[in-house]
């Protein structure tokens, strides 16, 4: 089947975008699309210049024997600005606010299409990071962690609360929560990844850092280099928290269960 080179290009699209961060051979496309190289090559020089010009991401092209072309995803600041006010105006609903001065926000973390944009921005501020695995612990966090690992084409690992039985022999560490100061435990099975690795760690909420803390300490364990942590919501009290350079995407202020108020506001250094 031969394809006219609008069709070409917007299949050439649909194709890196389904696959971030994966690189595909120009021999890929032109065995694909029945068309020449020097076809395929124009192709994506237009294919470039429109994911760039709407800033939509970037597609690379990878020179040498083992090259080809990938789409590497990009949020703008602007747009960035967008996703965490609109999910900032979601969490003032103070209809959200459970006794304990807790703020309900399952169903944004559950939500396929806010957590894909979350997965989008973090993946924005690591990509250069060149990381081999993105961390997290069995929470809420799983969702984003997911995306996240899925935008940088590098597999997600889960640090259990308790070990499995099929995850054959295991590293278990204890760690104090921040938040509640309770030990607590975690484990990683010995295959799940190898010494010396770059990773992140990604979770959903961050109050002390005490989970962080446990996740890098467990990292420790296996020689691996933690190169970032990200974190959807940290509250702005402790402000000296037991990790240091954290990224947040949403800043918790306070949860007023007798006033009914509730003050979250984006991190304003990714905006």
């Amino acid at each position: 089947m031969k394809l006219k080179r609008s069709g070409r290009i917007g299949a050439l699209i649909k194709i890196l975008c389904d696959n971030p961060n994966q690189i595909f051979t120009l021999s890929y496309f032109t065995n694909k699309f029945n068309a020449a190289k020097s076809s395929i090559s124009e192709d994506i020089v237009v294919a470039k210049k429109i994911m760039e010009d709407l800033e939509l991401g970037k597609i690379e092209t990878i020179s040498g024997a083992a090259g080809g072309v990938k789409y590497i995803p990009f949020i703008s600041a602007e747009d960035t600005k967008i996703v965490l006010e609109e999910i900032c105006e979601k969490l003032k609903d103070t209809n959200r606010i459970i006794p304990g001065s807790f703020l309900y926000m399952a169903d944004i973390i559950y939500n396929p299409s806010i957590v894909r944009k979350l997965g989008n921005i973090f993946a924005t501020k690591f990509v250069d990071e060149k990381i081999d695995y993105v961390i997290t612990v069995e929470t809420k966090g799983i969702p984003i962690a997911l995306m996240t690992a899925n935008v940088l084409n590098v597999p997600l690992i889960i640090l259990r609360r308790d070990s499995k039985v099929t995850e054959g022999s295991t590293v278990s560490i204890n760690y104090v929560s921040g938040s509640t100061g309770k030990i607590q435990a975690m484990s990683i099975s010995k295959r799940a990844i190898k010494h010396g690795s770059k990773v992140i760690v990604i979770d959903d909420f961050m109050k002390a850092g005490g989970t962080a803390k446990g996740m890098i300490d467990m990292m420790r364990e296996f020689e691996a280099d933690v190169k970032g942590i990200g974190v959807v919501i940290a509250t702005k009290e402790p402000k000296d928290k037991i990790v240091k350079d954290y990224i947040p995407l949403l800043i918790l202020d306070e949860v007023n269960e007798a006033k009914g108020s509730i003050n979250i506001y984006p991190n304003k250094d990714l905006i």
